[in-house]
């Protein structure tokens, strides 16, 4: 069901949407710098959109499915620009249309009806724990674009060392890369939330949904390391294929697990 919204927040969305879809566009066309200023624009306006949130509804905007993909799309930018400077991993355009998508459903999908934070929720480790998830997805999903790019034999033109002739990372490497970037931010979400749930219901594990997909997401990055080690980078597609299955895994993790009706569990409240 389409759930658009017309007021102030609906606005400020659509807006970062469009500016991050004119980046993309204009990037294609060539027009690096001006894709720039529109990718910044876009940012600053899923910011106001989040600031908004966060004064509408009185606590840290990261309760429920809407909120959740609206930080996602103020942090498309700065992972962007962290990956191109620090990383040395390109693919900025694709990082654009990324912040379109996750944009899409705070617009389109999820209900923006503000909601009481639950006392479970009512802990100094409600920001870090959901934050920390957050950045380590938009690092993975930039992990498994470069790997569809790898899989695909995607445009890019190849120097010595395993670089582009921009000085950027090659596919692969870029997302190896990203991934050691990502994996701690994951681990790290997984163990605040052990912390978390010790402090909220008593218990460090209790077998949830949520809790075990988290897991299963960690599980599968450790394989790619495990094959990437004894491997390197001799089958570079099945490493690909190993970052993609990551992604897709971190997809039920935050959208299935939360929505199914046949395995209710304790993150049940983060709709």
């Amino acid at each position: 069901m389409i759930a658009v919204k017309y007021a102030i927040q609906g606005f400020l969305i659509y807006a970062a949407m469009a500016g991050y879809l004119l980046a993309f566009v204009v990037m294609l066309s060539r027009r690096r710098k001006a894709g720039h200023i529109l990718f910044l624009a876009g940012f600053l306006l899923s910011c106001a959109a989040i600031v908004y949130r966060w004064l509408h509804v009185g606590h840290i905007p990261l309760q429920n499915l809407f909120e959740v993909f609206l930080c996602l799309g103020v942090l498309a930018y700065p992972i962007s620009i962290f990956c191109n400077r620090v990383l040395r991993v390109g693919g900025v355009a694709a990082d654009m249309l990324i912040g379109v998508v996750v944009l899409f459903p705070a617009g389109f999908i999820f209900s923006a009806e503000p909601q009481q934070l639950p006392p479970a929720l009512q802990s100094w480790l409600f920001g870090p724990h959901v934050l920390v998830y957050m950045l380590s997805y938009i690092l993975m999903t930039k992990a498994a674009v470069q790997a569809a790019i790898q899989l695909s034999g995607g445009p890019f033109d190849y120097a010595q060392g395993g670089q582009t002739k921009d000085n950027l990372l090659a596919p692969e490497d870029a997302t190896y890369r990203m991934i050691c970037a990502g994996f701690p931010l994951l681990t790290l979400g997984l163990v605040l939330g052990s912390i978390w749930g010790q402090n909220a219901w008593g218990d460090w594990w209790g077998w949830d949904p949520k809790e075990l997909w988290s897991l299963a997401s960690c599980l599968v990055y450790v394989g790619y390391f495990h094959f990437r080690y004894m491997f390197g980078k001799r089958f570079p597609r099945i490493n690909s294929l190993w970052a993609v299955v990551g992604l897709v895994v971190i997809i039920i993790t935050l959208l299935w697990v939360n929505l199914s009706k046949l395995f209710p569990g304790l993150h049940s409240y983060a709709m």
